[in-house]
């Protein structure tokens, strides 16, 4: 009775056992088939996003392409119009230095002519100047006797105004020392001994070497011994002596010295 007991237990265990075993597998069965649906749901979920950006970015890179060929196009473009300018550049710097050069040259042209036509000016103007100080000489002949007629007929104030017109217009010529003895002479005549000696002072300082010179030192004794200064009329007598040997003036000068004139 005992063993049929323990057996009868036995069986009872065993089958109690059995049947929580089958309710377990079965809610680990649902609970796999939910979590599988569940995995699905999830991946059909990530699969349809993964579709969806797939195709927003192919949209974006049809998008991303085309904008990047409007780009290539727009610099191809702009590289176009830069080669342009840089041509239209380089046309035009050329065109300057060309211009520049052409300028330079029609400058130098003008100066150049300019030049030549300064000096040529300069040339007519020394030629008028040589004409000028180069007196025909009979012309300056005419001058010379004119004022010395004036003197000769008395006339000292035109034979003065006559040598002193012939020095101006005449500077270089041979008469030039005759001419200012003259205007010397004249105011001698006149009177006026103070201008007469520094009328023949000038013979003597620019022309001591002409032969009018011991003429004017003798005109001068004459002048200081009309002003009454004796003494200073025999000192200018005996330096023309000195001075001037052996000529016309000096003979006179003896004979004054010795007291026959």
């Amino acid at each position: 009775m005992k063993l049929h007991a323990a057996l009868l237990l036995a069986v009872c265990l065993a089958a109690g056992t059995a049947r929580a075993g089958m309710f377990d597998d079965e809610v680990a069965r649902r609970d796999i088939a939910a979590l599988r649906g569940q995995v699905g749901a999830n991946q059909k979920a990530v699969e349809e996003r993964l579709a969806k950006i797939e195709t927003l970015l192919q949209d974006r890179s049809i998008e991303l392409a085309k904008l990047i060929d409007e780009l290539k196009q727009e610099l191809a473009r702009m590289r176009g119009q830069i080669e342009v300018q840089t041509n239209r550049i380089d046309t035009l710097d050329r065109r300057q230095k060309d211009l520049y050069v052409d300028l330079d040259a029609r400058l130098r042209k003008i100066e150049a002519s300019a030049q030549a036509q300064e000096k040529e000016k300069e040339k007519e103007k020394e030629k008028e100047k040589q004409a000028a100080s180069t007196p025909e000489p009979a012309a300056e002949g005419k001058v010379y006797e004119a004022a010395l007629n004036q003197f000769k007929l008395g006339n000292y104030q035109s034979s003065i105004a006559g040598f002193q017109n012939f020095l101006t217009n005449y500077p270089d010529s041979q008469q030039v020392p005759s001419g200012q003895y003259w205007i010397g002479n004249a105011y001698y005549a006149l009177r006026d001994y103070k201008m007469a000696i520094a009328a023949q002072q000038k013979v003597l300082t620019s022309w001591p070497n002409s032969a009018k010179a011991p003429d004017a030192m003798l005109n001068i004794a004459s002048c200081q011994a009309e002003m009454g200064e004796g003494k200073t009329a025999r000192e200018t007598l005996q330096q023309l002596l000195k001075k001037y040997p052996g000529t016309p003036a000096a003979e006179q000068a003896k004979q004054r010295l010795a007291g026959k004139r």
